[in-house]
């Protein structure tokens, strides 16, 4: 395993780029390619200098780095113009960065051209800056279950050798379950569900130009769940969707660790809205909530990612909507539920079998009142399903209506706000009674939350600045936040213009709500539902231009410091004031900055809400008289007891009593008349809202499509206006590129005039090189030429001095002539003796050579081998050698000359002396009588010769190496025979 600290990061920053041409419905795209890993940067405007900042790294080990810096693999970087509308890519350029010069210390980033670029009249260039980091992130083997306590006495074990692409859900059919991870690994139980509880407002994901079936249309929704597809019962009313909450549940064995690994790679579950085989919207639900790092939250209780999500149309980008406000959005609300599979999952699962088996009409009864709880809000205690006290745990179907009451709850906040115009809104009411009404086993008590608290909260957008938009803004501030009791938007009046460097305050931009809720419920609320801030541009020739959203986290005033003051009746109330200063983020494409907003929240708590208060709205009263009555009556004998003197007889009590059972018994039938009636308004009121929505919806529809086509023909005046000038300036534009065409052609005429003459230059500098080399030759060859007459001047000297020397000896007398023989006689013989002796010397010679053929035949094979290895190497060097050979071959052949020139002489003066040597003992042996030995000498001598040639010519014949045919032993044969000729001679 490679150390943490070899682990390195190969960081390439992409800055920003400048000279780049304006090309208004084009984006830019930067996209590297390293070692077959290939990056890209988000779109850019295309624009003259666009801004990318974006930092693109790969992963690699300091081995790895090494071997890429050896074979110097680059970096390549291509740029792209890319067509929003078609999506294609246009190549302009690119750039190679190369390896090497990445070091751990940090550089300035440097401007690089673009090659083969498109644009050839603008050189573009981009700002990169390259560098080599440490990877301080802890790889994903290495990751070991340390943070969850041991079960059942077993230790978890670890995860370091395991892949991440190993840990897939795989069906065991036999054991009814999914298994994720190695079965080694799979040691715990668990039980995912998805609950699909209500939708709203589907109607937006129809487009006008959409053809539905001719019959009535089913529409469903589906996901997949671990591989299963999901379906839901199909409904057919888009605007009023009535369909039963179902929930889907698998097993799982698995382990936490693994568990959460595989929930963090399948992060999304996806959701689609489909009518036959067409998706007609989709929305993702985040599973990263169910098991946070270091939580062992579900070991306690089930785990939950709820919430109504958005559904987006497919393709809405490339459709170019616009975006629909958030209280028309088209929602569905989803529960996803993890827990441990026990007891209770164990009989969730039997119940489910269960159900699977009934009728429809049996699932319909169970879920009916939970469509009944959830439409008509405050229940009568005949219709509340309660469950007896021997009851076993909840069934699935019980745990579905929680989940959807807690998803509808949601939901229904929004509408309830919205409709509330009091300081109390019916939301306030409604979800802890509901709450109160499930929890109870009496049917008897519907109590209004005492505990609800008066707030007000206060938004001030005080001012903008830090623009970084292209053109001057005329801008105003739209929000809505409905849980405070108005879904209506609210906008700052007049539009203001804001310019670069400059910072506006915004007018009539000050707004305060007062309503009541649950403290919990407004904590909640405000960390669960950001306000969303819209930055709109409002243009006196075109639509307004919807250009960023700034999203503020309501949640902040919470932990600001509280500070105490008293109300208007002297209570003690607290206060809390939050500023901050947020960005506006571009609603369309990336997510640039395009300006920031401060803004200065407060919060005023007034303390728990009066009775009186509560007794604004119709819907409101018949809750709060449930809760004044009883809890007025039973305190009520008391002052009277103590005002009065104490009786203490039976019969007074008897009778005390029976009276207050009397009142007790009017309160309760009148509650009851009370509570009916308030369930007919209320009925009557929803059919209202009901309808009304429907037709404000149908409304609001129609509204938004004429807005769509006014928009439409609008931008197709503008385009007509666009393309004239587009004409005018294409003709401007083509003016300056022929200036530029004739300028350019001059420019490469004079390079090009310049090249040829710095050519010729360079060709008469060579040219004058050459003459001069053949100049020093020419020198050099004269100089050895006279050197060569000098010696055959020399030669041709000592040539006529020997021939002098030879017409000297030959005008001597016959006398002289015959004791030179007589003296070359003696000396042949002694020649002949030495030649003997050399003719050993050379048989030994050559039997030694004979073996030495026979070793030379062995080796010949073996030496022809490394002979071919080290002639290749020497044909290298002869050929470095033969240049300098011939230039020293012409010295040496002079200075052999010489010396044969030195060796004629020397042999001639060694003749000389010889002569003279033999001249003189001639005479001394003429003068003695030595004729009779001086003759038998020489035949012996004779024979001897003979002798010694023929056993020299069988001693080659016997190395087997000779034959007759060669020519020593023919030699050899011919000085034997004349030899014997002699000899035969003489005799």
């Amino acid at each position: 395993m490679v150390s943490k600290s070899d682990q390195l990061l190969i960081v390439v920053s992409i800055l920003e780029g400048r000279h780049f041409p304006k090309r208004p419905k084009h984006m830019l795209i930067v996209e590297a390619k390293f070692d077959g890993e290939q990056l890209a940067t988000d779109p850019v405007d295309h624009i003259d200098q666009p801004e990318f900042a974006t930092e693109l790294a790969w992963e690699i080990d300091r081995k790895a780095l090494h071997q890429h810096r050896l074979q110097r693999t680059p970096i390549k970087l291509q740029c792209f113009a890319l067509d929003p509308v078609s999506s294609a890519k246009e190549t302009i350029g690119y750039i190679v960065l190369d390896l090497r010069t990445a070091q751990e210390i940090k550089q300035a980033p440097k401007w690089y051209q673009l090659l083969s670029n498109k644009y050839t009249k603008f050189k573009s260039e981009i700002q990169i800056g390259i560098a080599l980091e440490t990877d301080t992130k802890a790889p994903v083997d290495s990751f070991k279950a340390k943070g969850a306590p041991p079960r059942d006495g077993k230790v978890p074990t670890s995860l370091s050798g395991l892949d991440p692409k190993d840990i897939v859900a795989v069906l065991n059919e036999e054991g009814g379950y999914h298994q994720i991870g190695p079965a080694e690994h799979c040691t715990d139980s668990f039980v995912m569900s998805v609950t699909i509880a209500f939708a709203t407002q589907l109607e937006q994901l129809i487009p006008c130009t959409m053809k539905l079936p001719e019959r009535q249309p089913e529409f469903f929704f589906y996901y997949s769940l671990l591989g299963n597809d999901v379906t839901n019962e199909p409904f057919n009313d888009l605007i009023n969707p009535n369909f039963e909450p179902e929930r889907a549940s698998v097993r799982i064995r698995s382990s936490l660790e693994i568990l959460r690994v595989y929930l963090a790679l399948q992060s999304k579950l996806q959701i689609h809205l489909c009518c036959g085989d067409q998706s007609l919207g989709s929305t993702e639900v985040p599973l990263t909530g169910l098991l946070r790092k270091g939580s062992t939250e579900i070991n306690q209780r089930p785990v939950t990612v709820e919430g109504a999500f958005i559904l987006d149309p497919p393709n809405r980008a490339k459709q170019k909507l616009a975006p629909i406000p958030l209280e028309l959005a088209p929602t569905v609300g989803v529960s996803v539920a993890l827990q441990r599979e026990g007891v209770d999952a164990q009989s969730l699962i039997e119940l489910k079998t269960q159900k699977e088996q009934e009728p429809w009409q049996s699932k319909k009864q169970v879920l009916t009142p939970v469509k009944e709880k959830m439409l008509a809000g405050p229940k009568s205690p005949s219709v509340s399903p309660v469950p007896p006290p021997n009851q076993s745990p909840p069934t699935k179907d019980d745990a579905t209506e929680r989940e959807v009451e807690s998803l509808q709850y949601d939901r229904d906040t929004k509408p309830n706000v919205k409709a509330a115009g009091s300081s109390v809104p019916v939301s306030v009411a409604q979800p802890v009674t509901t709450a109160a009404a499930s929890e109870t086993t009496s049917g008897q008590k519907v109590a209004v939350p005492a505990t609800s608290h008066h707030f007000c909260f206060s938004i001030d957008l005080r001012s903008i600045r830090d623009l970084d938009v292209g053109f001057p803004v005329n801008c105003i501030l739209r929000y809505s936040y409905p849980f405070f009791g108005s879904a209506a938007p609210i906008m700052t009046k007049p539009p203001v213009e804001v310019r670069k460097n400059m910072e506006v305050f915004l007018p009539q931009s000050y707004c305060a709500f007062d309503f009541a809720t649950l403290p919990h419920q407004l904590q909640d609320t405000f960390l669960r539902i950001p306000l969303l801030v819209e930055l709109w541009h409002k243009d006196k020739m075109s639509k307004d231009l919807l250009l960023g959203i700034a999203r503020i986290q309501l949640s902040n005033v919470l932990s600001s410091e509280k500070t105490r003051f008293l109300g208007s009746s002297g209570e003690q109330c607290w206060r809390q004031t939050y500023s901050e200063s947020v960005p506006f983020v571009a609603a369309q494409g990336s997510n640039n900055r395009i300006m920031d907003l401060s803004y200065t929240v407060t919060l005023e708590d007034y303390g728990l809400v009066k009775m009186r208060e509560i007794l604004v709205s119709d819907s409101s009263q018949g809750l709060s008289a449930v809760q004044q009555k009883p809890s007025s009556l039973p305190p009520a004998p008391c002052p009277s007891e103590i005002q009065t003197e104490p009786r203490e007889t039976l019969e007074y009590k008897a009778a005390l009593e029976l009276e207050m059972w009397k009142e007790m018994q009017e309160d309760i039938f009148e509650n009851q008349l009370k509570q009916k009636e308030l369930a007919h308004m209320q009925a009557l009121a929803e059919e209202w809202k009901k309808r009304d929505r429907e037709r404000e919806s149908l409304v609001k529809k129609k509204v938004a499509e004429y807005t769509v086509l006014e928009g439409k023909l609008q931008k197709t005046l503008i385009d007509l206006e666009k393309r004239e000038q587009q004409l005018i300036i294409a003709e401007s534009e083509v003016q300056r590129e022929r200036k530029e065409l004739k300028s350019e052609r001059e420019r490469n005429l004079q390079e090009l005039q310049d090249a040829i003459r710095r050519a010729r230059e360079d060709c008469a500098h060579q040219v004058e090189l050459e003459r001069l080399k053949a100049k020093q030759l020419e020198e050099d060859k004269r100089r050895l030429q006279q050197q060569l007459n000098d010696a055959e001047n020399k030669y041709k000297m000592l040539e006529k001095e020997f021939h002098q020397f030879k017409d000297q000896q030959s005008n001597k007398p016959e006398i002289r002539l015959q004791s030179e023989i007589n003296i070359l006689n003696l000396e042949k013989v002694e020649l002949e003796r030495k030649l003997e002796s050399a003719t050993k010397s050379k048989l030994h010679y050559k039997q030694q050579w004979g073996r030495a053929l026979k070793e030379l035949a062995r080796l010949k094979q073996r030496e022809q081998e490394s002979q071919m290895a080290r002639l290749k190497k020497q044909q290298e060097e002869l050929e470095q050698m033969r240049l300098r050979y011939l230039a020293a071959e012409e010295k040496d052949t002079v200075k052999m000359e010489r010396q044969e020139l030195l060796d004629i002489r020397n042999e001639l003066n060694r003749l000389r002396q010889q002569e003279q040597e033999q001249y003189q003992d001639s005479r001394e042996a003429a003068s003695g009588n030595t004729d009779g030995p001086r003759g038998n000498a020489l035949e012996e001598g004779l024979d001897a010769y003979l002798t010694r040639l023929i056993e020299e010519r069988d001693t080659l014949m016997r190395t087997g190496v000779y034959n007759p045919e060669d020519r020593i032993i023919s030699e050899l044969d011919r000085q034997i025979r004349g030899g014997l000729a002699k000899t035969s001679a003489s005799s």
